[in-house]
């Protein structure tokens, strides 16, 4: 098998600022590369979306204008110029605008963004985005397209069918693509490798071309420099651990090891980086954050002082827990510095749930970065699944992903076998099954927060269950199949649409009402 999920790219990433991956990252992502393609500086941008589709009542309130604006300014997301990007498009004399509308599209979670280049140049993209910040390019001026962000590339519009020229003159690495519209044909060169400036410059100069642009990856794992894995499904993964002797968490890296490219050192290098800034959130949100535009404040402090006076169990891990994973939300609401692990909404349960019992254990940096793989790898074979689309899946492909990923590291922790792992997923998953997503106000803080914290002692649980030698019966991939399944009998207003459960309820209309009068965040 080739696999084409990234654990870095579509799993435990991408490191982003809330609220929320799919609208905030994933918006980023589109944008830049829209831009790249614009090939030009940027005057004005018109953003729409489909007025069937999910985004149409909440792209604003989940983070999708903040994400594209930045994307679309070339602003990093771990920069705090994030968090001005309107005062910046101002100041650059540019204007961004976005409308909902109608336009011919296949997801509900469809883009339309049209640019204008201060020199002249145009162009519209179509993309939809599919959870946990990952996306993808359908359609560039019309012309049909696939494209991830994940590869070098080179573009070349004509009116004239440069197929044969382009397959002669093209690197050995690269792999060429067309699509026509109308007159106008789109050839598309992908790469694992950059390609060389003398080739871009020999392309850029052709005569035959009416227009070029050359684009380099967004994504961290870039595609095209994959080998095969030595398994393949996930009864193959139990079977090549015990043969191998193997643990999940040495499969997760020897997979994306694979995946990659990489050598296992850089990929341990990689995921230490993530796992510090997992734990700096926590520490962030602890230390208190401040944004006006939510509806929950500071809260993950209370914990160590109620039990410090008593009001709680005393020197319990479950205290642990709620404290960190609140603290990481709290940090994701007020747009600081967060990893989507494997979406911003869930972003709380894995970080929170393995901080506190790698404390309790007091596990090595080691053990953490072996146990976050194996989070990574149950975590590749739900993309390669159902995926994290809230909005195609409701809440079960988000905290309940990430209590299945979470579980699989704790048993990593604990010392546990591969299939012990896998084990943990499948009950923890299990339990999660047909849960809706109805995010109160339009924000992605409350009943996220709580079911973030259900999920994670969820993982705890269901780690220790399989680590105790109890059955989890049903497979992982056919507890994945029926996470689907469920999911495609669920009515839209369960599929974070703000349109139904709780977010319909009189509270949270009220609340909506406060924060669009401008009033600030509740106080509890």
């Amino acid at each position: 098998m080739k696999p084409t999920i990234s654990i870095f790219n579509d799993v435990i990433g991408p490191i982003m600022r809330g609220p929320s991956s799919s609208h905030t990252a994933a918006g980023w992502r589109v944008a830049n590369m829209a831009l790249q393609i614009l090939n030009d500086e940027l005057a004005s941008a018109h953003i729409e979306f489909d007025r069937d589709g999910q985004w149409a009542t909440n792209y604003a309130e989940q983070g999708t204008v903040l994400g594209m604006n930045g994307g679309l300014l070339n602003i990093a997301m771990a920069d705090d110029q994030m968090k001005q990007t309107e005062d910046i498009a101002a100041d650059r004399g540019i204007k961004i605008s976005y409308a909902v509308s109608s336009f011919e599209n296949t997801h509900p979670n469809s883009m339309q963004l049209t640019l204008h280049g201060r020199s002249g140049k145009t162009t519209q993209v179509l993309a939809a985005s599919l959870g946990g910040g990952s996306f993808e390019l359908q359609k560039i001026d019309g012309c049909s397209v696939k494209m991830s962000g994940d590869t070098y590339a080179v573009l070349l519009w004509s009116t004239d069918d440069l197929s044969s020229s382009l397959s002669e003159l093209k690197p050995a690495h690269s792999k060429l693509t067309t699509s026509l519209q109308g007159q106008t044909q789109l050839s598309i060169l992908q790469s694992g490798y950059p390609f060389l400036d003398s080739f871009i410059s020999a392309v850029q100069e052709s005569p035959l071309a009416d227009k070029t642009a050359s684009l380099i990856p967004i994504l961290p794992i870039i595609s095209g420099l994959e080998t095969d894995l030595p398994f393949s499904d996930i009864a193959s993964v139990v079977a090549y651990a015990a043969d191998k002797n193997m643990s999940l968490g040495e499969l997760g890296l020897l997979y994306e090891q694979h995946r990659s490219g990489l050598s296992k050192e850089l990929l341990i290098e990689k995921m230490e980086h993530i796992i510090n800034l997992i734990e700096s959130s926590i520490q962030t949100g602890l230390a208190g954050t401040q944004h006006a535009d939510r509806i929950l404040h500071q809260q993950s402090h209370r914990v160590s002082k109620a039990e410090s006076a008593g009001k709680i169990l005393q020197g319990s891990i479950i205290n642990a827990i709620v404290k960190n994973v609140a603290a990481i939300m709290e940090s994701k609401s007020a747009l600081e510095v967060v990893v989507a692990n494997p979406t911003a909404g869930s972003c709380g349960t894995v970080g929170g749930v393995m901080a506190a019992v790698a404390e309790e254990l007091k596990s090595t940096k080691a053990d953490k970065i072996k146990a976050y793989f194996a989070t990574g790898l149950v975590g590749a074979y739900f993309a390669m699944g159902p995926g994290f689309s809230a909005e195609e899946h409701g809440c079960q492909v988000e905290t309940g992903a990430s209590a299945g990923m979470a579980a699989a590291g704790i048993v990593e922790l604990f010392g546990g076998s591969a299939e012990q792992a896998l084990g943990a997923a499948s009950i923890a998953i299990q339990n999660t099954i047909g849960l809706v997503c109805d995010p109160i106000a339009d924000r992605v803080e409350a009943p996220c927060l709580g079911k973030n914290t259900s999920a994670a002692v969820n993982a705890l649980s269901s780690a220790t269950m399989a680590s105790s030698g109890f059955a989890y019966l049903i497979p992982l991939d056919q507890v994945l199949e029926t996470v689907s399944r469920v999911s495609a009998q669920m009515p839209s207003s369960h599929k974070c649409t703000g349109t139904g459960g709780l977010a319909i309820t009189p509270a949270a209309l009220a609340l909506k009402e406060k924060l669009l009068a401008g009033s600030g965040e509740l106080k509890g």
